[in-house]
């Protein structure tokens, strides 16, 4: 299943659902500013990143500056603390299942999620089309 975490006010959510729904994919979407993620389900998308926290602290949220954090400094405990306590240091979208995630919105990227059988036909069209 593809779970999407959004935010209402992000635009970069709305083309994910968009994407997702045009593609006729099942996903399970939720709001994390109204349905905040608690400490196991950050760590949970912690295992499915590629470069840590990086990944997904959003260091250009309002939060991130006002708390003027060094990410640097802080035990892994702390910073999923704090992304407990202020949501709105996760990048939004988050799109994943239980081996991929994307954050943020690429079309490309998300195509990962297509079942192979749908990215295979895609990729013998265009090759068609090119040939």
């Amino acid at each position: 299943m593809i779970n999407l975490y959004v935010a209402p006010s992000s635009a970069s959510s709305r083309k994910a659902r968009k994407w997702l729904t045009d593609h006729d994919l099942d996903f399970k979407e939720r709001n994390i500013a109204r349905d905040p993620l608690n400490a196991e389900e950050i760590k949970q998308l912690l295992t499915l990143t590629e470069n840590g926290s990086e990944d997904i602290v959003s260091t250009r949220s309002n939060i991130f500056r006002k708390l003027k954090l060094d990410v640097n400094n802080l035990t892994v405990s702390q910073l999923i603390d704090l992304m407990v306590k202020y949501p709105d240091l996760i990048k939004r979208p988050l799109i994943f299942n239980d081996q991929l995630l994307q954050v943020g919105f690429s079309e490309e990227d998300i195509r990962a999620f297509l079942p192979r059988s749908v990215r295979e036909a895609s990729f013998r069209k265009l090759t068609e089309k090119i040939s």
